[in-house]
């Protein structure tokens, strides 16, 4: 998971958890998502980065530098 680019469906920020669709075993996966700096937001749309990974379903993620 660490390093696979998502696309984020539901927006990250101070106190929400977000969702993050991935591309996992040839299908997409939805994951709950946290952004890796506390306070950093990032809206539906964007395109991240996986830095973490907490089984079953929880990433942390940065913003990808596209």
């Amino acid at each position: 998971m660490v390093g696979k680019q998502g696309r984020v469906t539901g927006k990250i920020g101070p106190g929400l958890v977000g969702e993050v669709m991935v591309e996992v075993r040839g299908g997409v996966e939805a994951f709950y998502a946290h952004a890796t700096l506390p306070d950093e937001e990032i809206p539906a749309g964007s395109i991240v980065v996986v830095v973490d990974y907490f089984p079953p379903r929880t990433v942390y993620v940065a913003r990808a530098l596209v």
